[in-house]
């Protein structure tokens, strides 16, 4: 870990750690932050996670989706590790994609306090239909809030060709 101590990685304990155990169930205290050194900027932080899985809750197959994680940190950022195991830890859980979506944006919300985010998940078809659930969130009484609803508003004004995926 580059020779610096944990207290000087802000608490991060993931990262690194070769012992690394896997949660089997939903689970957000696998998240970890680090401090943004450019709190005073805006900037985009963008994740692709093309290999999100979880289950249908009513028949317990498993949806397979690449979920986009979009954010503008504030003063804390997400742990890239600990959000592959946070998103690994859909897995085994039963939920709708929409509640999948929205609940990843309230954990994250909940841990870094960004300035805005948003998730959108593209999943594959099931009995011939994809769902791309898209949430957005602006800090309220910023300009991130009037940035979310401009987003949300005009979100699939130009939707892409679906190919099958």
């Amino acid at each position: 870990m580059s020779g610096r101590t944990e207290e000087q990685l802000g608490g991060i304990t993931l990262l690194g750690n070769q012992g690394t155990n896997y949660p089997t169930d939903y689970d957000p205290s696998v998240l970890e932050t680090f401090e943004n050194k450019h709190p005073d900027g805006d900037y985009f932080v963008k994740f692709n996670c093309p290999e999100f899985t979880s289950l249908c809750p009513m028949t317990g197959q498993p949806d397979f989706a690449t979920i986009y994680i979009s954010y503008v940190p504030s003063i804390r950022m997400v742990e890239s590790k600990s959000l592959k195991l946070y998103l690994f830890s859909f897995r085994n859980h039963g939920d709708f994609h929409e509640d999948c979506v929205n609940t990843m944006m309230k954990d994250l919300i909940h841990l870094m306090d960004p300035k805005y985010i948003e998730i959108w998940g593209k999943f594959t078809p099931r009995g011939g239909i994809s769902i791309d659930p898209y949430c957005n969130y602006g800090k309220p009484g910023t300009r991130w809030e009037e940035v979310a609803w401009n987003r949300l508003s005009q979100h699939d004004l130009y939707p892409e060709r679906v190919d099958n995926r």
